[in-house]
């Protein structure tokens, strides 16, 4: 596909979304460039552009419809500040695509802020695909800090280390947390937790203006055992526990409590704290995520979602 046809497909997805709103959703001109972070101007465009094109008939003839309308249930069912649901592969239900484009439109909003904005970041897969997405910015106003170590088992650095490579394409600064993904033993986790630079990266990850996380599943494909974090019987005995999920290391069970066990008592990742005023935004699909994502749901450990429509359809339905 071209540039010209990319921006072209943007620009009609856009003037869908802005459709919705207001000949479905019932939004005024000024909610939807609230909602869309643009002028009201714009947004009036973006609602003619619709009309035009053909998109608003009795129906709102373009995928993004049923994909805006999973969002809004969900963001209502559990109190979330926002949710959006990207269109799923058919044939893959733990396909990613497409999380990573609006995942960089996500972050990138809060990029473009001329006020000084601390943006906290996990890591994973799914969050370094929307650092690929991003478009190179420089924004020295802000600060990107790491939620994660960035050190694995045999003190080497990870390979989904999000904000280093997220502050190097926006040229912000970046607070990276130079710690072991867990802890040898809880003893050592207090005694790296109590040096001053580390202290002072947890500090602003609590002041973060706004959080970006993954949400990885348990068991034996999960990003922690996968990837060497925790070995075969620390894997049984969390899935012994009922555990389901994890948000930048810390586990919790379908229900979304945190699980008391022998990980969450060596992670050293910061504490994301629970019912947040700022948004916390989960990114992640896929069915073998589904109980990860309702958990993390459920415990307010996120109070924002980006997902698919085969993940959101089945959260509805859980």
């Amino acid at each position: 596909m071209s540039k010209k046809q990319q921006l072209e497909n943007q620009r009609l997805d856009e003037a869908a979304r802005a459709g919705w709103l207001y000949y479905v959703g019932g939004k005024t001109q000024d909610e939807i460039a609230k909602r869309l972070n643009t002028s009201r101007q714009s947004a009036q465009r973006l609602v003619a552009l619709a009309m035009s094109e053909g998109l608003v008939k009795v129906r709102l003839e373009h995928p993004i419809a049923r994909c805006m309308e999973l969002a809004e249930t969900i963001q209502q069912r559990f109190g979330l500040q926002f949710c959006e649901v990207v269109p799923s592969v058919v044939g893959d239900e733990n396909s990613t695509l497409g999380l990573g484009q609006a995942g960089a439109s996500a972050i990138e909003r809060s990029l473009k802020s001329d006020s000084p904005q601390t943006i906290a970041f996990g890591t994973g897969r799914v969050l370094r695909a929307c650092a690929d997405e991003l478009a190179l910015m420089n924004c020295p106003q802000h600060k990107i800090v790491s939620l994660v170590g960035n050190i694995a088992n045999n003190g080497e650095a990870t390979r989904y280390d999000v904000a280093v490579h997220i502050a190097d394409r926006v040229k912000a600064q970046h607070y990276p947390m130079p710690l072991p993904v867990i802890a040898g033993s809880e003893i050592e986790r207090e005694q790296l937790h109590q040096q001053a630079h580390i202290a002072r990266i947890h500090k602003l990850a609590r002041q973060a203006d706004i959080t970006f996380v993954g949400i990885g599943n348990l068991g034996n494909t999960s990003p922690l055992h996968v990837d060497g974090f925790i070995n075969d019987n620390e894997t049984q005995s969390l899935s012994s526990m009922g555990a389901t999920g994890e948000v930048i290391g810390w586990v919790y069970n379908r229900e979304g409590a945190i699980v008391d066990c022998e990980v969450n008592r060596r992670v050293t990742s910061s504490k994301l704290t629970l019912a947040s005023d700022k948004p916390v935004v989960g990114i992640a699909a896929g069915m073998n995520k589904k109980d990860a994502i309702l958990g993390a749901l459920r415990s307010k450990l996120i109070n924002s979602l980006i997902t698919n429509e085969t993940t959101a359809q089945a959260l509805l339905n859980s």
